[in-house]
């Protein structure tokens, strides 16, 4: 009788480990959190570094020039940019793609836009006709926007170009890219809009910081969908752009929209050669190739 060759054993396959969602920060969850507290603390020891050196040139401690005001605010928004730079780098050198500067696909971006923008626009008028409420942006006032037309330059660069590209950089472009790794888009999207509404207390009335919560979250959508930060920059710089040019300076329809498009321009002439470098190739719709 012909012998019958023993059964051949298949090894078994080793489990691998779940890989990370595409277009997840390359940084850990834990770098999230450390930079939000390494980022104040930066913040407030710039911001009373400016102080004073302001009050040794004649200026108040207790009632700062517009000026100073502003220089105190960019050297704050910069210091989350650094805490951020500083705990990507801390695992390895990160690409510009990394934290969302990509070109993405025109069709995909100008949907987002618009989707995002309808939507909260519609929350928040819902949300202001339903308790009566009326306020607006402190921040821009004590900028001191129509004291001089300097300042009125100086004031617009900051809330609508400035800090737009911080504020995207840190919150959508490394911080809710950390906590995708850790519960996935829609938890990083909600806790990220929680912390970006309360990082305008004190800039906003604290009645719209529910409506500002609800764009940080938003935002995190836009820059999960379209796998780029350039949509957010735009919405960003567009709401700041008509609050500004509307609530505070009381501008025609021409005058807003021309803040609107400069700020936007500026924002991609600053930014644009970034992804041109190291972006790759723009990402597509879902479902496409």
């Amino acid at each position: 009788m012909p012998s019958v060759p023993p059964p051949q054993t298949v090894p078994p396959v080793p489990e691998q480990p779940p890989s990370p969602p595409e277009d997840s920060a390359p940084w850990s969850t834990w770098s999230a959190p450390a930079a939000i507290v390494v980022g104040f603390a930066g913040g407030l020891f710039g911001t009373v570094i400016v102080g004073v050196f302001a009050a040794i040139g004649g200026s108040s401690l207790n009632h700062p020039t517009p000026a100073v005001n502003i220089v105190g605010d960019v050297v704050f928004d910069l210091a989350f940019v650094g805490a951020a730079l500083y705990f990507a780098f801390l695992h390895g050198r990160p690409e510009p793609a990394d934290f969302g500067f990509r070109r993405p696909a025109l069709g995909l971006a100008v949907k987002a836009f618009i989707a995002a923008g309808i939507g909260y626009y519609a929350l928040t008028a819902a949300y202001a006709s339903l308790l009566g409420l009326h306020g607006s942006d402190k921040l821009p006032s004590e900028l001191g926007v129509n004291r001089s037309t300097a300042a009125l330059i100086a004031a617009s660069a900051f809330v609508c170009v400035i800090a737009p590209v911080a504020e995207e950089f840190f919150f959508r472009g490394f911080f809710f890219g950390a906590l995708r790794r850790w519960r996935g888009p829609w938890v990083a999207a909600v806790l990220t809009g929680l912390l970006f509404g309360l990082a305008h207390t004190g800039s906003a009335s604290s009645q719209y910081l529910i409506p500002l919560g609800f764009l940080g979250f938003v935002l995190c959508l836009v820059r999960w969908r379209t796998g780029s930060l350039y949509p957010c920059m735009a919405l960003h710089a567009t709401n700041n752009s008509l609050a500004l040019g509307i609530n505070q300076l009381h501008w025609s329809v021409a005058g807003v929209i021309g803040l609107i498009a400069a700020a936007n321009v500026v924002i991609a002439a600053l930014t644009w050669p970034i992804a041109a470098r190291g972006a790759g190739p723009a990402l597509v719709e879902p479902g496409t190739t």
